[in-house]
C-alpha cells in the first residue's frame, strides 16, 4: 500500500513538514512501522495551494528519500495546505501519471488502499465515469479511478455524498463479479479551503488513519519542542502514521467514518455507501 499525509493550517515551509519531523513521510518512505509494506519506493508526489487558485503538483517515480530536487523546492514551498504521498504499487506501473496526488482543476485527491481485482472490475468502473471527465484519467490505477468516480458523482458539490456513491458503485461492481470485499482506502481531498479525509473497507479493517489533536494542548504539554511552536493554532495534520511520537499527540479517525479539516473546524462522521439506479445499472 502506501503513506500519506495531509496539512492544513498558517503558511509553513514544505521541508519543515515533510523532512524534519522524527518519523517522517520521508522516513515512512523508507521505514514504514503500520504499513503493509515497510518500504514505500514506487514514486512521490506533493500538491500544494499557494497563490493560484489551482493546486501545483510535484510527482516523481523515484523513491522519496532518493530524490534531491525534492529537497531542493521543498526549502522554497511555503503552503498553508499540502499534500504529501508515497507510493507502493498493488500492481500498477510505476510511472508518473500513476503518482499521487491527483488533480482535477481546484481539487487534489490522494489514496491508500486498494480496489481487489482490479483488472476484473475495471471496465465496469471505467464505464461509470461520467463521459466528460473520462478522457482526463491518465494513468492505470485504481486510485485514480476512484477520484474520477468521485467527481462524476459530484465530489465538488458535496464531498462526502460523492464518495459514498463512489463506495457504493464500487462495491456493487465487486460483488456482481464475486468480489465480495472490494474496498479498501484511506483518502483525502481537497479544494485549498477544506480538507476531507475518509477511512473505509468492505472488510471493516481499513488501513491505518490519524489526525492531530490541538497544538496548544501540546505547546503545553511539551513546551521545549521547537516544532510546536513553529505552528499556528489551527494546524492539523492526517497521516497514515505519526509523523512524530509524542503522547497525546494522534487520534485515530474511526473506522467507516469521514473527517472535514478547516481553520477552526475538526468534524467526524459516519461514512455509509449509498448505491443509486446510476450505480446499479453501470
Amino acid at each position: 500500500m502506501c503513506r500519506w499525509m495531509a496539512y492544513s493550517g498558517d503558511p509553513a515551509l514544505a521541508e519543515a513538514l515533510l523532512f524534519r519531523p522524527a518519523h517522517s513521510l520521508i522516513n515512512q518512505s523508507l521505514r514504514a512501522r503500520l504499513g503493509e509494506e515497510t518500504t514505500n519506493g514506487d514514486g512521490f508526489g506533493i500538491g500544494w495551494f499557494g497563490e493560484r487558485r489551482v493546486p501545483a503538483v510535484y510527482k516523481s517515480v523515484h523513491p522519496a528519500w532518493n530524490d534531491p530536487n525534492l529537497l531542493e523546492i521543498s526549502r522554497e514551498i511555503r503552503t498553508r495546505l499540502l499534500f504529501a504521498h508515497v507510493r507502493a504499487s498493488t500492481g500498477a506501473s510505476v510511472q508518473r501519471s500513476n503518482c499521487h496526488p491527483f488533480r482535477h482543476g481546484r481539487w487534489l485527491w490522494m489514496h491508500n488502499g486498494s480496489i481487489a481485482e482490479f483488472p476484473r472490475l475495471k471496465r465496469d468502473v471505467m464505464l461509470a465515469i461520467d463521459p466528460s471527465l473520462y478522457a482526463e484519467v491518465e494513468g492505470t490505477t485504481d486510485s485514480e479511478a476512484l477520484f474520477y468516480l468521485a467527481l462524476t458523482f459530484g465530489l465538488m458539490d458535496d464531498p462526502p455524498g460523492a464518495v459514498a456513491r463512489a463506495v457504493g458503485l464500487v462495491e456493487d461492481v465487486g460483488r456482481r463479479h464475486g468480489v465480495p470485499d472490494p474496498l479498501q482506502m484511506t483518502v483525502a481531498t481537497s479544494e485549498g479551503e477544506s480538507i476531507w479525509v475518509f477511512r473505509y473497507s468492505s472488510l471493516g479493517r481499513t488501513r491505518s488513519l490519524f489526525y492531530s489533536t490541538d497544538i496548544a494542548q501540546l505547546r503545553r504539554l511539551y513546551p521545549a519542542v521547537d516544532v510546536l511552536h513553529e505552528l499556528g493554532t489551527d494546524a492539523r495534520f492526517v497521516v497514515s502514521e505519526p509523523i512524530h511520537h509524542l503522547e497525546g499527540a494522534w487520534r485515530e479517525v474511526p473506522e467507516s467514518s469521514y473527517a472535514i479539516v478547516r481553520p477552526g473546524v475538526h468534524e467526524i462522521h459516519p461514512l455509509v455507501p449509498v448505491r443509486t439506479r446510476q450505480e446499479t445499472t453501470a
